[in-house]
């Protein structure tokens, strides 16, 4: 590594800027990109944005600069870099309230801010679009079973699902945050700043400066069929909201339902873009119910060992009782992205979470029918956690028995 000497360079500290008329204005739920304006988190005089690009990946990007291996005045090259399909404008993109954690303009950065209006501005793309192939062991069971069929475009003879794909950098617009929580837009700035270490000082002196580029993870779709389905009225959408699970998602660990309840999902999907439709795996980064994945093996670990072993009925508990918590996910933001992709009704949701559900009708969307797991598909380990949620409002096709109904409610109800 060439790490450059810092001794001598000038710190410049953003929470009280000079040139505060240079900053590049952002009217949230403007009628296009143009009237909106880019957000902009990098280094420059028009930078309007708290944080940085790139979630949480900007502290590696820190890293690089200080160990010398990244130029820090380096401008992308975007060329040939454009969404492979077109993803919107749809009506929800002009509604300040219905979108505000991502940018719905975030991968037309190309296209609609060229130009000399914005010349010399380095303004980023923090949503890529692309298309690709994707294979599971589970897509060749299905096949061998007879639940799915070859067709050749949406699925291969050798399992290979056609898919476009989408990642999405967050961008959280404070003031529509706030409103969402039902909560002052001084105290959500505030308890940001806290609770993160101070790490943006901005959030408490730049109440000019709404929007925000958290060092948190991102958001990946997953589109089987046409994109350009979603939002006709006369076809059908299948929906998997996945919250990430990585031992389960990656690496198959069988205490939890997340793998085989990720794999019916996306046979949903595939089914229903089949039928003419269109089928969205949105896969979140929110490991461990957002509190992360030590305290997720901690909790693991005292449900194994408390007295008595591992139980529905204290399901909850053990978690709240080393969180604090039983969920930090919120799924008050969850819906944002199915508003960017134009999504007014889901026909097929697979999921039996109640949290998503009741997030996703809060928001206004339409959701027609609920598709639970097949119980064929539950590991044996993973029934303790499925007859608590079951018992403590989990959607269910079956009736719970009056044992279960005993069991204590509670809140971290999400698959």
């Amino acid at each position: 590594m060439n790490a450059q000497p810092s001794a001598g360079r000038h710190i410049k500290l953003h929470s009280h800027p000079t040139g505060r008329k240079s900053v590049a204005p952002i009217r949230w739920g403007a009628q296009n990109a143009v009237q909106r304006g880019p957000v902009i988190g990098t280094l420059t005089p028009q930078r309007n944005a708290i944080g940085a690009h790139s979630g949480s990946y900007s502290l590696y990007r820190a890293l690089a600069v200080a160990a010398g291996t990244l130029d820090p005045v380096h401008v992308p090259d975007l060329t040939n870099t454009a969404p492979a399909t077109t993803i919107g404008p749809h009506r929800q993109w002009s509604n300040p309230s219905s979108i505000v954690s991502l940018d719905p303009y975030g991968h037309l950065v190309s296209e609609a801010f060229a130009g000399e209006l914005v010349e010399g501005w380095d303004i980023r793309p923090t949503i890529a679009v692309t298309r690709a192939r994707v294979n599971m062991p589970e897509f060749r069971d299905a096949i061998a079973a007879g639940r799915l069929r070859p067709d050749g475009t949406v699925l291969t003879e050798n399992g290979d699902a056609r898919v476009t794909k989408a990642a999405i950098e967050p961008v959280w617009y404070l003031p529509g945050i706030a409103e969402r929580f039902g909560i002052a837009e001084s105290d959500l700035r505030r308890g940001l700043f806290e609770q993160s270490g101070g790490m943006f000082s901005e959030l408490v002196t730049r109440n000019d400066l709404k929007v925000f580029l958290p060092p948190i993870g991102g958001i990946s779709v997953y589109i089987f069929g046409d994109p350009s389905t979603i939002a006709d009225p006369g076809r059908k959408v299948a929906c998997r909201v996945h919250d990430e699970c990585n031992g389960s998602d990656v690496f198959g660990s069988d205490i939890c339902t997340c793998r085989p309840y990720l794999a019916h999902g996306i046979e949903v999907c595939i089914e229903t873009a089949q039928e003419g439709g269109c089928g969205l795996v949105v896969y979140n980064r929110k490991e461990g119910r957002a509190l992360g994945e030590v305290t997720k093996f901690l909790v693991y670990n005292a449900r194994k060992r408390q007295a008595g072993g591992d139980r529905a009925e204290t399901y909850f508990e053990r978690t709240g009782c080393v969180a604090g918590v039983e969920d930090m996910r919120f799924q008050e933001l969850m819906p944002d992205v199915l508003h960017w992709l134009g999504v007014s009704r889901i026909d097929r949701f697979v999921s039996m979470s109640n949290m998503k559900h009741d997030a996703l009708v809060r928001q206004g969307l339409d959701v027609v029918e609920r598709v639970a797991i097949p119980d064929d598909l539950i590991p044996d380990d993973a029934s303790v956690e499925m007859d608590a949620k079951k018992a403590a409002g989990y959607f269910t096709e079956q009736p719970i028995g009056a044992e279960e109904l005993k069991q204590p409610k509670g809140r971290g109800l999400d698959d």
